[in-house]
């Protein structure tokens, strides 16, 4: 593979060891970088699949590929893990506005891994790249959720990461993408309450026996 150092100049270059040394030490939640020595412009990543969406259990690796333009233009993110998503592509290409119309030369690689962990939770039919997942998402959810874990069961087992990030956009009531009432959210809300209520239902029947 072709590195990019040698196109960048100095300062973005100091620019990304600085950022890719910070991530390193002090990780966002949820995302474990692997540092390429030889080639700062590679940038991968893992990426635990978050709770509630049925990319949980699963660790995906994925890479920003930081090009000759760079921080002018956009990096471009692959997922090297297999996985069924309507915003990836079947070859891992990322479709997300902050990698393009909404990218700012000043937006650092943690807002973006970020953001690409943010769209696990709330993917975006809409710019699709893998029609069947985005059709399936706004028409089977179920089939949609039923697909996408078993990819994930296949290709993307890995250990849990910890470590947790207060400028995470997923957990921002501010960020507009993200929003507590998608089928996921849902979904899952339901699940929890039927749980709930049949604990309170078995706890209530051994407290009459014991009386």
């Amino acid at each position: 593979m072709n590195s990019n150092v040698e196109n960048l100049p100095p300062h973005i270059i100091r620019r990304v060891y600085k950022e890719v040394s910070t991530l390193t030490s002090d990780p966002p939640e949820g995302i474990k970088i692997i540092p390429n020595e030889e080639d700062i412009t590679d940038v991968q990543v893992n990426i635990e699949g978050p709770e509630g969406t049925p990319y949980a259990g699963g660790m995906f690796r994925m890479k920003l590929i930081l090009g000759k333009d760079f921080p002018a233009a956009p990096p471009k993110g692959y997922f090297l893990t297999k996985i069924f998503h309507p915003n990836v592509s079947n070859n891992g290409e990322i479709c997300v506005n902050v990698l393009k119309k909404d990218w700012k030369a000043e937006l650092g690689i943690r807002h973006v891994l970020l953001t690409i962990k943010c769209l696990l939770i709330h993917p975006n039919p809409e710019s699709a790249l893998n029609e069947e997942a985005g059709r399936l998402l706004l028409e089977n959810y179920e089939e949609y959720a039923s697909r996408a874990r078993l990819m994930t069961d296949i290709h993307a087992q890995g250990t849990s990461l910890r470590g947790k990030d207060p400028t995470d956009p997923c957990s921002s009531a501010s960020t507009p993408v993200v929003s507590g009432d998608g089928p996921m959210a849902k979904k899952h809300a339901g699940d929890r309450d039927k749980k709930l209520a049949a604990k309170k239902k078995t706890d209530k029947k051994r407290a009459l026996r014991r009386l």
